[in-house]
């Protein structure tokens, strides 16, 4: 018995071909789209991450969490934090918010996975309360609803 590895089939080629021109598409979407069009694309793509995460937690390793999104909800306050306090670019302080929350996760996540079941389904239920209640109390930042960015942070 021979086995054959084909390292690439005319149909991944024209799937390969398809996903260029959609990045490059979503690339160019300042140029061509309208600010409603560009916010449903930011919208889709937190979605579309939030569902990754979803997805290598709940699918690939069986571990229910319901508090992935105080991640994203402690990225964005500290991507204001960098632009309004700090004066950062925005742009700029999208790669330092993520490194922030990264380096909060790490030691929450030393707590939570050790928890296992129903107990870690509640444990991250219990640390994404924890940072909504911390988000609260930041009343610089607007508290629990947040603020807008200034336009000229915004530059």
């Amino acid at each position: 018995m021979t086995y054959s590895i084909t390292r690439s089939t005319p149909s991944s080629r024209i799937a390969g071909i398809i996903a260029v021109m959609v990045i490059a598409g979503l690339a160019a979407a300042p140029f061509w789209a309208s600010s409603a069009t560009l916010h449903l694309i930011g919208k889709f793509a937190v979605y579309l991450a939030l569902a990754t995460l979803w997805n290598l937690l709940a699918g690939y390793t069986g571990l229910v969490s319901v508090g992935q999104q105080a991640y994203v909800g402690l990225g964005g306050y500290l991507l204001f934090s960098l632009a309004l306090f700090l004066g950062v670019p925005p742009l700029a302080a999208i790669p330092l918010a993520g490194l922030g929350a990264a380096i909060i996760a790490i030691p929450v996540a030393a707590l939570v996975f050790r928890l296992q079941g129903a107990y870690f389904a509640i444990g991250t239920w219990v640390v994404a309360e924890t940072f909504r209640l911390i988000a609260a109390q930041a009343t610089v930042l607007g508290g629990g609803s947040g603020i807008s960015l200034p336009a000229a942070v915004a530059k």
